[in-house]
């Protein structure tokens, strides 16, 4: 860089500078103690957009925590869109370590309501998103925006243009999610297929955008092994289906048994509107029974961004433990698609609540239908009605009492991944 450019950046910031201590964002640094508080300034190299960013450091403390707060007038009844932006260096757990914190004020400054935390929006990027809308409570005057660093001794975070302005209130987010409930029996695997494509025809008559099918669709009933019944993916069945998909311009997912050279593994397809493959799951937790039969678990739990939102998919055995919705919930997904055997209902509950996901299952020994993040189950397939239907609006917000915003506090107050660690 040459003198002159030097020069002309230097001015250029020195006004950045003016402007933002006359602006209506006027930013202070707090913390809960003194000797826990982060290093704190305003950076002028780090910039955002070609702004100067608020910048927090651990200053090798590893119980460090501060924040840069700011109080504007808000009108009550009113929608807000809340965005800031941030990079992050060398911070080991940065959903743990980097947060935003919203709280709702009277005229009196007293906090109202509950403390809410806006979501973080994986970009891949380097600058991060923090971004959420809210309507601000009737009675409330002013709202305090904190910009938080905790937890972290070596690590930095610049936050950059963070706007908190009057907005309307975000659209409905509308999906009809269907689930079957349906057991061949004395059957083939061709004729499997044909039986349930008269469920699937019956959820994609009555409008569904997705349709779950059971694990191990071309298995079940046969009397057949895991090899009998194995195909590639994309195969036969991923064919069939595909038919299906396309007709009804919705989205399927099913069990079916993988086979890759030498190996079978137990699979979840994905097939789209148009009847492309538009993704696979392997299971990755297997029970003895297909360990035994010969069975290769996955490796990793991938989410999926449809044109309704992002999904995840689990098989069966992976119900019984908390890490597959754990991950996939942190990914993103918002709905979790579950083809299975048979399992146990409340773990199905515990999955939904723990992870604030919508949770979808299709079984022959379980109860089939969609748990809400409350853990009910608030749509049931049956053999007197196999094919279950709701609608569902991914961006209705669910709050519990005490807790607010459940979903976006887990990521936040997660266990450090250091203290679970074998």
């Amino acid at each position: 860089m040459c003198a002159c450019q030097r020069f002309f950046r230097a001015l250029f910031v020195f006004l950045l500078l003016s402007i933002k201590s006359y602006g209506q964002l006027e930013w202070t640094f707090q913390s809960p103690r003194a000797e826990i508080a982060p290093t704190h300034w305003i950076d002028k190299e780090i910039l955002y957009e070609c702004e100067t960013t608020l910048a927090l450091s651990g200053d090798n403390k590893r119980y460090a925590h501060g924040w840069w707060a700011t109080t504007l007038p808000i009108k009550p009844g009113t929608s807000y869109e809340f965005k800031t932006h941030y990079l992050a260096r060398d911070i080991a757990e940065a959903h743990r370590s980097i947060l935003a914190r919203l709280l709702w004020l009277d005229e009196a400054g007293e906090i109202i309501g509950r403390a809410e935390y806006p979501r973080t929006l994986e970009n891949g990027l380097d600058w991060q998103i923090i971004q959420q809308t809210y309507r601000s409570p009737v009675d409330a005057k002013q709202a305090k925006l904190e910009l938080v660093y905790r937890w972290d001794a070596d690590g930095q975070v610049y936050f950059g243009a963070t706007s908190f302005e009057e907005t309307t209130d975000p659209p409905a987010r509308l999906v009809k999610i269907a689930t079957i409930h349906y057991r061949p029996q004395n059957s083939t695997p061709m004729k499997n297929l044909d039986l349930f494509k008269t469920c699937v025809e019956r959820a994609g008559e009555a409008g569904a955008d997705i349709v779950c099918l059971p694990e191990g669709i071309t298995i079940v009933g046969t009397g057949k092994n895991y090899l009998e019944v194995s195909e590639p993916v994309p195969g036969p069945t991923t064919r069939y289906l595909s038919d299906l998909a396309q007709k009804h311009n919705m989205y399927i997912v099913a069990g079916l048994y993988e086979k890759e050279g030498p190996v079978l593994y137990n699979t979840a397809v994905l097939i789209d509107r148009t009847g492309a493959l538009f993704g696979t799951y392997r299971k990755v937790c297997l029970p003895r029974e297909e360990i035994q039969g010969g069975i290769t678990p996955g490796e990793e739990f991938p989410v999926f961004d449809t044109d309704f939102g992002r999904i995840g998919l689990m098989i069966c055995w992976d119900l019984a433990f908390p890490e597959p919705a754990r991950v996939l919930a942190l990914k993103g997904a918002e709905v979790i698609f579950m083809p299975i055997w048979g399992g146990n209902v409340i773990l199905a509950q515990a999955r939904a609540i723990e992870n604030q996901i919508y949770l979808v299952s299709s079984t022959y020994d379980m109860k089939t239908g969609v748990y809400n993040r409350e853990g009910e189950l608030v749509v049931e397939g049956t053999e007197a009605n196999p094919v279950a239907l709701i609608e569902i609006d991914l961006n209705e917000r669910t709050l519990w009492p005490w807790l607010g915003d459940y979903r976006n506090r887990i990521p936040r107050e997660l266990p450090p991944e250091k203290s679970v660690q074998r």
